[in-house]
């Protein structure tokens, strides 16, 4: 699966056809957002410039929290030649339909939507394109309305999961999905990294896995450097479920940025697209200064069991090995 979000639909051309050249055929998919409890005022429709004016809804307020909190840490403003962070991202129907289109120009296999039922038109356009379509749900409520509209997998994702996540365990969600949309099939995720809980997931009755935050501290990941040392040395009691970054609850390292925003002269986090638009250069801001106390990322509560640095066919043949020594395990108790 490859992650579009944060990709200009430019950008995610070049992408996918570098996929397309490289995987001689094999099957691949692209993961996009599209909440579907994230509406525009009625007033932005057709804004010739729907960025800035969704820009011109954000409070000073929260605008002058953010130039507090970047100075008590000592970080400068960009330069007049720097980069500024990207800010509205694929976060609404409206900017995420531009990846969904350039995405049915490829031989994708999957689209997932990671937030949220997608629109059911997108569902029905895939479905015309060959194309599955799977969801990410943290309740069986969400799980049963992404059937309603015709998904043909869901991803439950428990809360310990990294990124956008509800706050009902794994162990309790996984089987509470499984028995509600059967026979639909599920995915399992949120906070696997061995063998053994895809041997869980499996005989829970679960068609398999999702795994995301274990790859990002693969030898193959282009994550920063800082980012990477400091989930080397966290703990799984060192994330945090925040909106500090998109205005919606997502599990993420714990820092000294997450915590200002829950400090007693803090506005209160800006609903989505609307937090990320506020904190997009500050983002920036923090990475080109280097400022690690500040320095955090989406991760999942197995942020604990990440503790090296390992090439994928590693991380892979671990996984196998795990799996085949749980299954062993289950079979010897009927021996």
């Amino acid at each position: 699966m490859l992650g579009a979000l944060y990709f200009t639909p430019e950008e995610l051309e070049i992408e996918l056809a570098w996929i397309d050249e490289h995987v001689d055929g094999r099957p691949y998919g692209v993961d996009v957002v599209m909440p579907a409890k994230v509406s525009l005022p009625a007033e932005l429709a057709g804004a010739d410039d729907l960025e800035a004016a969704l820009a011109d809804m954000i409070p000073t307020e929260h605008r002058e929290f953010i130039d507090r909190v970047l100075a008590e840490h000592g970080v400068p403003p960009l330069p007049d030649d720097a980069e500024s962070g990207r800010r509205l991202l694929g976060w609404t129907p409206e900017t995420g339909r531009p990846q969904v289109d350039v995405s049915f120009r490829h031989p994708i296999s999957l689209l997932v939507n990671a937030l949220g039922p997608p629109p059911k038109e997108v569902v029905d356009e895939a479905h015309s394109h060959g194309v599955k379509v799977a969801a990410l749900a943290s309740n069986v409520t969400h799980a049963l309305k992404h059937v309603d509209i015709g998904v043909d997998i869901v991803v439950a994702q428990g809360g310990e999961a990294g990124g956008h996540t509800g706050d009902v365990a794994s162990m309790v969600l996984w089987p509470e999905v499984i028995a509600a949309v059967s026979p639909t099939p599920v995915l399992a995720a949120g906070g696997i990294g061995h063998g053994s809980q895809i041997a869980a997931a499996l005989a829970m009755g679960a068609q398999g896995a999702w795994t995301g935050s274990i790859w990002m501290t693969t030898a193959e990941s282009d994550l920063a450097e800082p980012i990477v040392k400091k989930f080397l040395a966290a703990t799984s009691r060192d994330t945090v479920r925040s909106r500090a970054l998109t205005g919606k609850p997502a599990r993420q390292l714990r820092t000294a940025w997450t915590d200002a925003w829950e400090r007693p002269d803090s506005p209160g986090t800006l609903p989505m697209p609307l937090q990320f638009m506020l904190v997009g250069d500050a983002l920036a801001r923090i990475q080109r200064a280097q400022a690690t106390d500040l320095m955090g990322m989406p991760v999942g509560e197995i942020v604990g069991s990440m503790s090296s640095v390992r090439p994928v066919r590693d991380v892979v043949y671990r996984l196998v090995e795990e799996y085949v020594e749980a299954v062993d395990r289950l079979r010897a108790l009927d021996a």
